[in-house]
């Protein structure tokens, strides 16, 4: 097998390395060849260390996982009468967080598309947001991208004609505006879907870009008072 080779530098971690190995060869995540897989990415930490590049810590945590799960994978099996449970496969957790990472891409993917589309948006002057610096929430990303895709599989999209858009009908800043009102409306909590009124898929997602803002001005914050309970939208207060 030829050394692979790709370009040094181009990937974020080492999720994005392993999905860009995982596409290329064309690999069945949920049957991942652990040994292809392995060899591989130790490949691509070869490189860096030929080129004097300094290979981030996360990396190399995940080449000892890769290590340590091809470990497991080669040790032999124990006997059909001693393996009375299905033994668990060492590769589960690893597919699991590859399939959380290609969820959160693949609507990362899609908000970046919007970018060509605000560009041919004209949107009113911003209003003065509230902008405090207090402790962010711990809240999963991958749980809001999650909550966003069901919220956008349950409402049906509207075709709305080009000449009864208003000019700032996809702003960001104008969503921000509007989940601001909705929740003053509501008394300073709403339902994560009240956020993703009925529209076209575009504004759904314009109307995603403008919480996320709002989360990261700490103007808003997400809570569940439990691990299936329903998640809400807070604003938020001196006293949060």
């Amino acid at each position: 097998m030829d050394k692979y080779t790709v370009r040094l530098n181009a990937f974020e971690g080492p999720m994005d390395l392993l999905m860009h190995l995982i596409e290329k060869n064309k690999i069945d995540i949920y049957d991942i060849p652990m040994a292809v897989l392995t060899e591989q990415y130790m490949n691509y930490l070869e490189e860096m260390q030929e080129f004097d590049i300094e290979v981030a810590s996360e990396f190399i945590v995940m080449a000892a996982t890769l290590l340590q799960i091809k470990s497991r994978m080669m040790l032999p099996k124990p006997p059909k009468e001693k393996a009375e449970e299905e033994e668990e496969d060492p590769r589960r957790e690893l597919v699991e967080r590859i399939l959380e990472y290609r969820r959160f891409r693949r609507v990362s993917v899609e908000l970046d598309g919007l970018a060509a589309l605000q560009e041919r948006v004209f949107a009113r002057k911003p209003l003065p947001l509230p902008v405090r610096r207090l402790p962010p929430e711990e809240m999963s990303v991958a749980l809001l991208v999650d909550a966003f895709r069901i919220a956008m599989e349950v409402r049906e999209e509207i075709t709305i004609p080009k000449a009864l858009v208003a000019p700032d009908a996809y702003s960001i800043q104008g969503k921000m505006e509007d989940i601001l009102v909705l929740l003053d409306r509501e008394g300073g909590q709403m339902p994560f879907a009240a956020a993703f009124p009925s529209g076209t898929r575009a504004e759904l997602i314009v109307s995603f870009l403008a919480l996320l803002e709002l989360i990261k001005l700490h103007s808003v914050v997400i809570r569940q008072g439990d691990l299936f309970g329903d998640i809400l939208v807070c604003l938020r207060t001196s006293d949060h």
